[in-house]
């Protein structure tokens, strides 16, 4: 007790006061007996504070177990410590036992629990840029972590998750990185704002704006996706468009034979005139300005087109009657400008409705063109073998042909190429016939050959043939008949001789064979000229009758029998259409 003061003192000093006083005993038995429930009162007081202090304690420690049996199995460890028995200690012992592995366990638990915020962070904020819910840099709301599932395998998990969401980040941005390229490109073609394109679709696609903040939600790439479609195609028809005025300005400049300095001021719009849409990549060669300058253009050398119309139809006049020529048919060309004159003049139709009906007189002359040029080559072929079988009639009339002169082993391999080409002639007559009736009959019209009807161009040539193979066999008559009166002339007393005089070949000569070459006069493809015109049948005639006059000439014609190539005259048998 403090001061020396004990219960005992303090109960002598009371009895003191008591017996002073006068107390009596029963009211110090009630005085006595109050004390003694009051240090009951307190002992209990103390005891149930003690045992409450106990309790806690137990409780305290309890928890302490179940703590760390919880954080051990949230964070997938082992027991780092064993839990001390009761037996083994005090309640407090047990707590200050239990207590460093719960603290290093809770520890372990907060860095663990950091770890788990730091990577779902990361997750929701990728997850928010893709879903368009947060944007690029924004900070996300910490996110709540279980802490009773704090193990390795469930971080890993959420840091494959991570690696998944990056790779899908990385990917997106390169795609959204290409396809504001694309937008880049194509509004520098078309000559449009690349700036105030692109962040239409999203502020943060803007060049100045680092590539790793750019946004790279569904939507964002959806709009890009849309842009570059709508740009694309925007640039198609722009080109279509611009590619259709080039064609118009090339048809001007053809009609009304443009000057090369005037076509070059436009190179950077016909140059795209056969491009695809990807070849066409110069900067502004797409530009509403450009489009618009070249329609005004194209107006301008319309309008012109109406002051030179008169030049520019008989320029297409002009075109009409070359391929007429070309073919070989005739029309009346002074008819055609007198009215093409009058119309132009008269001022009823419109200038381009004239030039369209020229231009479909055009091709319906091209087309008829086309037609005839089978028939009209085997003409050309015709004609050409007949001057070779003029040249070859000239070259074997020549009794100097085989003499040892400068270019007679030309002549001699044209004369053997000669025949041959002339012995085509007959089937070629035929086929030629045959092909000329063929397109009369589909057509219900004559096929005419510089104003001439081919059909009777050919049956006039046959028959000049069977007349000179008639020719032919007179002279041969009068040959022989001249042959037979020399040799009974030159007959002596021992029978007939043949005079030294008399050429060999005279000895056999050769019947008539049933193809013959034509001997004397011009072929028929120069009587029958390309313009038609034609000389007198009968001086023809004459030429070729008055060649066997002279026996010179009839030995001539032998030797053109052994050397000629043969037309047979039944083959050339005149066919009137």
């Amino acid at each position: 007790m403090a001061g020396g003061i004990t219960c005992g003192s303090l109960l002598q000093k009371l009895q003191l006061v008591w017996d002073e006083v006068g107390e009596s005993d029963e009211d110090r038995d009630k005085v006595l007996y109050q004390l003694d429930q009051e240090c009951l009162d307190v002992y209990k007081r103390k005891v149930d504070q003690a045992t409450n202090s106990r309790d806690l304690l137990i409780q305290a420690l309890d928890d302490s177990k179940i703590e760390l049996a919880r954080l051990l199995s949230a964070l997938g460890e082992k027991a780092i410590a064993r839990t001390p028995e009761k037996t083994l200690g005090t309640i407090k012992q047990q707590l200050a036992a239990i207590a460093p592995a719960l603290e290093q366990l809770n520890k372990k638990k907060n860095e663990r629990v950091r770890e788990f915020v730091s990577v779902q962070s990361q997750i929701d904020q990728i997850c928010g840029e893709i879903a368009g819910t947060t944007e690029v840099g924004d900070q996300v709301a910490t996110p709540q972590v279980n802490e009773d599932d704090l193990t390795l395998e469930r971080l890993e998990d959420f840091r494959s998750q991570l690696q998944e969401l990056e790779k899908e980040k990385s990917n997106r941005l390169e795609k959204v990185l290409k396809y504001v390229s694309m937008v880049h490109d194509l509004c520098t073609v078309l000559g449009m704002d690349f700036l105030s394109t692109v962040t239409e679709v999203h502020s943060s696609l803007d060049d100045s704006i680092a590539d790793n903040c750019k946004s790279i939600s569904d939507d964002t790439l959806s709009k890009l996706d849309q842009t570059v479609a709508t740009l694309h195609e925007d640039k198609k028809l722009r080109l279509s468009k611009l590619q259709e005025l080039a064609g118009q300005l090339y048809d001007l400049w053809d009609l009304m034979d443009a000057p090369m300095q005037e076509r070059s001021m436009f190179d950077h719009v016909t140059c795209n005139r056969s491009a695809s849409v990807d070849e066409v990549t110069a900067p502004g060669a797409l530009a509403l300005d450009l489009i618009e300058q070249t329609q005004t253009e194209v107006q301008r050398l319309d309008e012109l087109k109406y002051s030179k119309m008169k030049e520019i139809a008989f320029k297409k006049q002009t075109e009409l009657e070359d391929i007429y020529a070309g073919a070989h048919t005739v029309i009346d060309t002074a008819a055609a400008h007198l009215k093409l004159l009058s119309l132009i003049e008269a001022g009823n139709i419109e200038p381009t409705e004239l030039i369209a009906d020229m231009e479909g007189q055009i091709a319906k002359a091209k087309e008829e063109a086309l037609s005839r040029k089978d028939i009209l080559d085997k003409v050309e072929k015709w004609m050409s073998a007949c001057e070779e079988e003029s040249w070859l009639e000239d070259y074997n009339r020549d009794d100097n042909r085989y003499n040892s002169s400068r270019g007679a082993h030309l002549n001699l391999k044209r004369a053997e190429k000669a025949r041959i080409l002339v012995s085509k002639i007959p089937a070629l007559v035929e086929t030629l016939v045959a092909k000329t009736r063929a397109w009369e009959e589909s057509r219900g019209l004559s096929f005419m050959y510089d104003g001439v009807p081919l059909l009777a161009m050919l049956d006039e040539y046959v028959m000049l043939r069977e007349e000179r193979e008639e020719d032919k066999k007179r002279m041969k008559e009068q040959k022989r008949y001249v042959e037979q009166k020399l040799s009974t002339d030159h007959e002596g007393p021992f029978g007939s001789r043949v005079s030294p005089n008399r050429p060999a070949t005279a000895k056999k000569l050769p019947g008539p064979k049933a193809n013959g070459t034509s001997i004397n006069g011009t072929p028929p493809s120069r009587r029958l000229s390309i313009n038609g015109r034609s000389g007198g049948k009968d001086s023809k005639r004459d030429s070729m009758r008055a060649a066997p006059a002279s026996p010179g000439n009839g030995a001539t014609a032998a030797k053109e029998d052994t050397t000629s190539s043969h037309i047979s005259g039944a083959d050339l048998a005149p066919n009137t259409p």
